[in-house]
């Protein structure tokens, strides 16, 4: 059993993202809910998206880690960046962390007006899936 990830003939390839995820039945799914780049307090690491991006995605992988899941299992990835946040130093700073072993996952991605908490300028979710032995 394993998790594919596929890039079909036809749709644009791109080493940043695949279209399809294909599940198989008795894996374990985990649903990761908007991770800022705050800190355990829930103060905000700073104004700058590439430091938000990365404490953003370390809080992804410490919530995927309660739940048994490590950055590796996430099948999919949603990015919401505010409007005027710049796109290249969020994801240079967070592309070696999207990616998973093999074929990336899939990514959905949105500029917004803003975000819940004052000041963020990216958040991050996620749906995991663990194979049982």
């Amino acid at each position: 059993m394993e998790i594919t990830r596929l890039q079909p003939a036809g749709l644009v390839r791109s080493p940043a993202f695949s279209h399809v995820a294909v599940v198989p039945p008795g894996a374990t799914t985990i649903y990761v809910g908007g991770q800022d780049g705050v800190d355990e307090t829930g103060a905000l690491v700073s104004g700058d998206v590439a430091e938000q991006s990365v404490r953003a995605m370390e809080n992804a992988r410490v919530a995927l880690e309660a739940a048994g899941a490590t950055l590796a299992d996430v099948v999919q990835w949603s990015v919401l960046l505010v409007a005027d946040a710049d796109l290249n130093a969020a994801y240079g700073a967070i592309a070696p962390l999207l990616a998973g072993p093999g074929a990336p996952p899939l990514v959905i991605a949105a500029r917004v007006a803003g975000l819940g908490v004052p000041g963020a300028l990216i958040e991050v979710s996620a749906i995991a899936a663990v194979l049982r032995d």
